[in-house]
């Protein structure tokens, strides 16, 4: 395959990672700002209490 032209930088970027900004980017959290967060107990229970709902969703199988 050719290319018609040369990519800059930033649109090889873009094609890696995606659109600059979004939700998914990495936050700085500072000592001192408020932030909320789960203990390890708690979010371990909500991800099992998922794959069980998802689990129980789906189709059961062909024997």
């Amino acid at each position: 395959m050719q290319r018609l032209r040369p990519l800059s930088e930033d649109e090889c970027y873009l094609r890696c990672y995606g659109q600059r900004g979004s939700e998914d980017t990495v936050r700085v959290v500072r000592p001192g700002d408020p932030v909320i967060v789960e203990s390890t107990a708690v979010l371990t229970e909500r991800i099992r209490l998922a794959f069980e709902a998802r689990f129980e969703a789906r189709e059961p199988e062909a024997a």
